[in-house]
């Protein structure tokens, strides 16, 4: 019988290894798998490659992740904003490797690895310094009907965290509206995916028009509880 969900989060995480390359869903603190992240923090993979769309807010989730100096290099879209003091600290003082990827491409290049694409062409980011590899060297351009485009390459992840709204114990996920943000391209993405959820719903019970991640593309499913606010009503994002 096969049955994707995991009594704790702990379980979920086993087996992630030092080295690891870490797909991380989450548009700003949106659909940003938190209850994950402090797991992984407690499990102690170290040496880590993060991919999330930015580099962390205040002190917690990823700034926490990244705060604790086992993230080796960081791969994303918008590093820094009002409260990513941490990534600065850590950029400044050269103890962080930073990948600034233009966010299309980011998205391009997951789903790139999801659907075997081995490289592609795009124009955003040509004739700038984003079309220069992080050693220095030129990436391959090409004009293409008299525009220029550069060669990009599929990020492909050892495991994905995520966060959805619902799934199933064969792992079929559906999100909450701006939630869902690179969860899905980073499901395919990754060898494993873990996902955290608010509900379990009963095998059958999900239209199959509505499921936005095949269970196939997912390892674990947790299921976790809704934050309280102080106004007494519950956090969804």
């Amino acid at each position: 019988m096969i049955n994707k969900i995991s009594a704790s989060i702990a379980e979920a995480l086993s087996g992630i290894q030092d080295g690891a390359t870490v797909l991380i869903g989450g548009f700003g603190t949106a659909g940003i798998p938190n209850e994950l992240i402090d797991g992984l923090i407690e499990q102690g993979a170290r040496d880590l490659t993060v991919v999330n769309n930015n580099a962390g807010n205040a002190d917690t989730g990823l700034a926490a992740l990244l705060k604790t100096g086992r993230v080796r290099k960081i791969i994303c879209s918008f590093p820094r904003q009002a409260d990513s003091w941490v990534f600065d600290e850590l950029y400044r003082a050269g103890k962080i490797e930073l990948e600034l990827v233009p966010q299309g491409n980011l998205a391009e290049r997951l789903r790139a690895a999801g659907a075997g694409v081995g490289a592609f062409f795009t124009p955003t980011g040509y004739g700038t310094e984003l079309a220069m590899n992080a050693d220095g060297s030129a990436k391959e351009t090409r004009i293409i009907d008299g525009k220029g485009y550069v060669l990009e390459y599929p990020i492909h992840g050892d495991v994905a965290l995520i966060k959805a709204e619902a799934g199933d114990r064969w792992g079929n996920l559906v999100y909450r509206k701006a939630a869902r943000n690179f969860g899905p391209v980073m499901a395919t993405a990754a060898k494993r995916t873990i996902a955290t959820v608010h509900e379990i719903i009963e095998l059958g019970q999900m239209d199959p028009e509505h499921i936005v991640t095949p269970g196939i593309f997912v390892s674990k499913i947790v299921k976790i509880e809704r934050v309280a606010t102080q106004a007494g009503g519950f956090k969804q994002a």
